[in-house]
């Protein structure tokens, strides 16, 4: 597999998502369609013999094939059935796909491929959401500026940021394993009406019922989730594309957040080091958050992808879709590709990221006692003065004094308010500590969230979803 020049990094994938990967998982879901049609007395063999053979297709002479029958089933079907019957002869060869049509081999390939994807960015997610727990717990008390609409507006601490990006990853970890691929088994027009029939001719006492439960053995030997057919009704993609979504989301969430806190302005955090990453070809003083950048770009492309997932859900028409359905290939896989990238992008910025809490401490004391001005004109308002009680709009312009020295000074010439008193009043007034509202119990309870999520599903042994050697 060569690296894609388009788009840097998307060699962290791997094979997700390949050619090849979906070349496995249709000779899995071929295979063990011949294992469902043994075990139901039909077939006079099983798929054993399959197994490796997706090794000896060549991609790149399937993919030219495929234009023929616009899919890349039945090139697929033209090696699969000599390799059956060299094993077991023709008469065990013409059972291969017998009772499916393409779109059940294409749909439930695609399915078997996500879940390899989901199963990998959960693993990734649990990854970053450790480390964040870490960031969260050690920096729970760095002091630091909250900014909004990118201005200074209140203190808060870094342990509440990596807390809400650490909300971010454990929302996108739900939606990914909530996701239950599907299998597709539906004949021609998804009622197994060819199926029945096979049945029915070898004397099944209740063809119907028997051809039903060799979809659902289908699905539980692939170890996926048995439905009706779903050949125009793709909540089964749609559901993966939001999904992947939602994980980008956070991603860009978090990318985001890094690249404004690397700012050299900024100075509060840093991409981890790696010999020749960040670099310039015109500036070599730059050490650039290159990962960031590719991760809050995936973050940006994703949205667009899944819509045209949904796009073609709402184009499917009848009992087969006409192009719609060939439309959602080249997006599925691209997103789910991209978005595996993005996630191991990501959790290696997570587990180096450097954080600076003495640039914090800088900024904060720089935004003081602005920062505080919610605080300080409430309790301003209403002192003595030689003229009455000090009004609002005088609280206000006091509040507004560019450093905290500045304040008490000023304060100081405009009130008779013992000294003393007052000297106590601004040292609590000034002190960001004294207002972080509820910023610990929204780390406790970021951190309680975090430790309760549940056990991944087990990444291996899988069902043989690659058709490949064991």
């Amino acid at each position: 597999m060569t690296q894609d020049l388009f788009s840097p990094g998307l060699h962290r994938a791997g094979d997700a998502f390949t050619d090849r990967a979906l070349v496995r998982a249709a000779v899995a879901v071929e295979a063990a369609w011949l294992d469902v049609l043994a075990a139901a007395g039909l077939a006079p063999a099983g798929g054993p013999c399959l197994a490796g053979a997706a090794e000896d297709v060549d991609t790149a002479a399937l993919a030219v094939g495929a234009e023929d029958g616009g899919n890349p089933v039945l090139g697929l079907l033209a090696v699969l059935r000599p390799v059956v019957a060299r094993a077991d002869g023709d008469a065990a060869a013409a059972w291969v796909h017998r009772g499916l049509t393409s779109q059940d081999v294409v749909d439930t390939a695609l399915q078997l491929c996500a879940r390899d994807v989901l199963d990998a960015l959960v693993a990734e997610l649990d990854a970053q959401a450790d480390a964040l727990a870490d960031l969260v717990s050690t920096h729970r008390g760095t002091l630091a500026v909250a900014r909004t609409l990118t201005q200074h507006a209140l203190p808060t601490t870094f342990g509440v940021r990596a807390a809400s990006w650490l909300t971010s990853v454990l929302d996108a970890r739900e939606a990914v394993a909530a996701v239950r691929p599907v299998a597709q088994v539906g004949g021609a027009v998804g009622t197994l009406a060819s199926l029945v029939d096979l049945l029915r001719r070898h004397g099944s006492p209740d063809p119907v019922a028997t051809a039903t439960a060799a979809a659902g053995d289908l699905a539980h030997r692939l170890g996926l989730t048995a439905r009706p057919a779903w050949h125009t009704s793709r909540r089964p993609v749609t559901a993966l594309g939001d999904a992947l979504v939602t994980a980008t989301d956070a991603f860009g969430h978090v990318a985001g957040d890094v690249l404004l806190g690397a700012r050299p302005e900024v100075g509060e955090l840093s991409e981890p080091a790696a010999e020749g990453r960040g670099g310039s070809s015109a500036m070599p003083q730059k050490r650039n958050p290159v990962l960031s950048v590719l991760v809050l770009r995936t973050a940006a492309a994703a949205p667009g992808l899944a819509a045209e997932l949904h796009r073609a859900a709402a184009s499917t028409a009848e009992e087969r879709p006409a192009g719609a359905w060939h439309g959602e290939w080249a997006p599925l896989a691209q997103l789910a590709r991209s978005a595996l990238a993005a996630a191991r992008q990501l959790t290696e910025v997570l587990t180096g990221l450097e954080v600076h809490p003495a640039a914090m401490a800088r900024t904060l004391e720089g935004a003081l006692p602005g920062v505080l001005a919610e605080r300080i004109v409430p309790a301003l308002a209403g002192l003595p003065t030689a003229d009455g009680p000090l009004g609002s709009a005088a609280a206000r312009r006091l509040a507004a004094s560019t450093t905290v020295a500045e304040l008490r000074a000023a304060v100081a010439a405009a009130t008779t308010t013992d000294p003393a008193e007052l000297e106590r009043l601004l040292d609590d007034l000034t002190d960001p500590r004294a207002h972080l509202g509820t910023a610990d119990a929204v780390v406790d309870a970021v951190l309680a969230r975090a430790a309760a999520r549940p056990a991944a599903r087990p990444v291996a042994p899988h069902p043989p979803s690659t058709g490949g050697p064991a």
